[in-house]
């Protein structure tokens, strides 16, 4: 019965590789604007040229991280590439990890660069991380979503609130959660790849 399961798994997995393009794409200017008008969009106060640095770079950085990951498959072959040692790197918070950094870098006065993580409350689901950015002081549900993992190198973006496939949260909100339950000793250990930082 193992042999089959393990079978049938590798078979939906050539079939997901075969379903799409993964990995470095070309970068549509009309999608970037889009981005930027997204992003301008989230409140007055957001400079126009900040929100265009910021969506050409999401864009750009994504398509860079994707070649540096190696990505050619769907995300979750990846995610396993990576844990077999196979990839560098390329798991959820790698790319939120590094889009966040090179979206730092760049020392926005309207914009804050800000992490979120879905599913960290379930028991079946992977915990998912991503990048955000919000008006200078924004709440989450005045975020951006900037996910390069979705969908294997090309870059998702919408809102938090129009993102219904996720239920975000923000990352320092889940941290502490984390850090209380291994102090209560209800957690053993921190998710696979989690880091408190």
């Amino acid at each position: 019965m193992l042999g089959i399961k393990w079978a049938l798994t590798g078979v939906a997995m050539l079939v997901l590789a075969a379903c799409g393009r993964y990995g470095p794409t070309d970068i549509a200017p009309a999608e970037v604007a889009r981005l930027e008008a997204g992003l301008l969009a989230l409140g007055p106060d957001v400079d126009p040229e900040e929100a265009a640095r910021a969506a050409r770079i999401a864009f750009a950085y994504t398509a860079v991280l994707a070649q540096e990951y190696g990505i050619t498959d769907p995300p979750l072959v990846h995610n396993t590439k990576v844990n077999m040692g196979l990839r560098p790197r390329g798991l959820c918070w790698h790319w939120a990890e590094d889009l966040e950094n090179r979206l730092l870098a760049e020392d926005f006065q309207t914009l804050d660069v800000k992490r979120a993580i879905a599913n960290s409350e379930s028991d079946w689901l992977i915990d998912h991380s991503t990048a955000l950015l919000t008006p200078n002081g924004g709440a989450l549900n005045d975020a951006m979503v900037l996910d390069p993992w979705r969908f294997g190198g090309r870059l998702f973006w919408d809102t938090v609130q129009e993102d219904t496939r996720y239920d975000w949260i923000p990352q320092e909100v889940v941290h502490a959660r984390w850090r209380a339950e291994i102090a209560s000793g209800t957690r053993e250990s921190l998710p696979v790849g989690a880091t408190l930082q």
